[in-house]
């Protein structure tokens, strides 16, 4: 008995999350903004990444950002150096954001800012290989991070993350030829189960894969509603 109400509620609360996914991807649409949900172990360089994104970009399109943390404005402080808006949430003791907590996020844009102005919303989601990939956020587009370092067998441990993702960067490739790693066999482990995803490996240190992100990032921003599934050309 109770195995069937915990399931029935866990239903339940992905239903709804849902609806307010659709509510806040709608406004989306409406302002003509895309929107990318950026989810990684904690230390796998989603904040660096954005810092790099931003200090490319953020002359060619208007970009805001809504950055979850658990306590701290610590990576909203780094991300705000580049001038842009960004919006914090603590999540307390949530381990990912919801649909729910990024909407007070848009509301708090739109109220600030006139919302059809902006290009791309990028939502730095918590430090998280579990939660973050079942709870949608109203994004167009899910990119996951993976560092070298976290080993090959993530995408078979994790394999809700890597399933839903539509680009996943593996980072900290300048570390690869320092560790016992082979990155053909992550790629591989996350082919059998998404065989359509885009895979960057790229280096924040070295600026490898950088640009083919940068470029990756475009295409999306110029076609929000149909998400490239292209099989890539692995750098």
């Amino acid at each position: 008995m109770h195995q069937t109400f915990d399931a029935a509620l866990g239903i339940n609360l992905l239903h709804a999350n849902q609806e307010g996914a659709d509510h806040n991807r709608a406004h989306f649409d409406e302002w003509g903004i895309t929107c990318l949900n950026i989810m990684s172990s904690p230390g796998a360089g989603k904040t660096v990444l954005l810092e790099q994104t931003l200090a490319a970009l953020n002359h060619q399109f208007k970009i805001a950002v809504i950055e979850g943390d658990m306590t701290t404005e610590l990576d909203a402080e780094r991300l705000r150096y580049y001038n842009v808006p960004v919006i914090a949430i603590n999540t307390g003791r949530s381990c990912h954001l919801d649909s729910k907590m990024v909407a007070g996020g848009i509301h708090r844009l739109a109220h600030e800012y006139n919302p059809s102005e902006f290009d791309l919303v990028l939502v730095e989601n918590v430090g998280n290989l579990v939660c973050p990939a079942e709870f949608e956020v109203g994004e167009h587009a899910k990119v996951a991070l993976l560092s070298v370092t976290e080993g090959e067998d993530k995408p078979l441990k994790y394999p809700v993350m890597f399933q839903e993702a539509d680009c996943l960067l593996i980072t900290k490739m300048d570390l690869a030829p320092h560790l016992d790693i082979d990155v053909n066999r992550i790629v591989a482990n996350v082919r059998q189960m998404n065989p359509n995803c885009m895979i960057i490996l790229i280096s924040a240190k070295t600026g490898e894969g950088l640009e083919t992100w940068f470029e990756w990032l475009r295409s999306q921003i110029n076609q929000p509603s149909a998400i490239s599934h292209q099989l890539p050309v692995v750098h």
